[in-house]
């Protein structure tokens, strides 16, 4: 993925760029970093972990069981998969859930089932390999998650704080793995001073 992700950056003609990468794209993002330092400039990380992070070789598992119960009880699987299950959170996902489905042209198109199990192999491949030596990505790093993060748990954002050289944390509050789209508007705060410091 990382590979197919520096080429389209080539192909659109970019020097440099910054990446954002949420959950299975942090992953990404990390090796695009380790791969070819000189095309990134700065890196966001939300909702994800190193390589043989805690818990990410398990979050296979968890998809499949959350995706089955969400459609169980008629439910979006993001709402609980991403968000924590207090009040908060499952006002927060019902809110994005409707967001999500406000624009009404150019849409993504659904995943596929073979995209999808094809995304599950690649978690559990990064989740289960050994870890790598986070010093060699020496650009600033924002990394963001929620609190409660049981997709890929939130230590994994410690960790990948403790183990970056320039990194900055920043943990939201009754959040999980949609953090970054639970406080959105101070994500997006963060984000940009982060990108324009």
């Amino acid at each position: 993925m990382a590979d197919d992700a520096i080429a389209f950056v080539r192909a659109l003609g970019f020097d440099q760029v910054d990446l954002l990468g949420f959950s299975l794209g942090g992953f990404v993002a990390q090796v695009i970093a380790q791969q070819e330092p000189q095309l990134v400039r700065k890196i966001i990380l939300a909702g994800t972990g190193p390589a043989g992070g805690v818990g990410i070789g398990k979050v296979t598992f968890g998809t499949i069981r959350e995706s089955i119960k969400a459609t169980l009880t008629f439910r979006d699987p993001k709402e609980l998969r991403f968000f924590t299950r207090t009040d908060s959170g499952k006002s927060a996902a019902r809110q994005f859930v409707k967001r999500l489905k406000e624009r009404k042209d150019n849409r993504d198109k659904s995943i596929t089932v073979r995209a999808f199990r094809s995304q599950l192999k690649a978690i559990h491949a990064w989740g289960t390999q050994k870890p790598s030596d986070l010093t060699s990505i020496g650009h600033p790093v924002l990394i963001a998650n929620g609190d409660d993060d049981t997709m890929v748990p939130t230590s994994n954002s410690l960790d990948l704080a403790d183990r970056l050289p320039d990194a900055t944390l920043r943990i939201y509050p009754d959040a999980g793995h949609g953090g970054i789209f639970q406080h959105h508007a101070q994500f997006v705060d963060d984000a940009l001073q982060f990108l324009e410091s």
